[in-house]
């Protein structure tokens, strides 16, 4: 998946990315991160946060780490596993294009006059 004008990110995907950009980052954090992004207008649940993670990860966007509990949940089946995530080198990428991909709507809308308009 990249952004292009045929395909844009979701904006829940380009939060992601955007708070990933900083460094990698644990769901719970990510969910946060997201919410103080976007000042509330994405908030992630975690089965939304996961599957989107997952479907970032499938298409290369992210990649995820291991903060070492893994061999204690190997040993121990109930021990919790805290999943990281890194953006990779096509994440960034995909962020970059969708970020000029916006900035130039915004550019365009700043031109037409719609941001000095008020609402009445």
């Amino acid at each position: 998946m990249t952004a292009d004008t045929e395909h844009p990110l979701t904006p829940a995907v380009f939060a992601l990315l955007l708070a990933l950009h900083a460094g990698e980052r644990h769901g719970y954090a990510l969910m946060g991160d997201v919410s103080e992004l976007t000042g509330g207008s994405i908030v992630l649940g975690p089965a939304t946060l996961y599957r989107s993670l997952q479907r970032m990860r499938v298409d290369g966007l992210v990649e995820e780490l291991d903060d070492g509990r893994a061999e204690a949940a190997r040993a121990d089946r109930r021990a919790e596993r805290r999943r990281s995530y890194r953006i990779t080198p096509a994440g960034r990428a995909s962020a970059r294009a969708e970020a000029r991909r916006l900035a130039r709507l915004v550019e365009a809308a700043a031109g037409l006059g719609v941001l000095n308009e008020r609402e009445g």
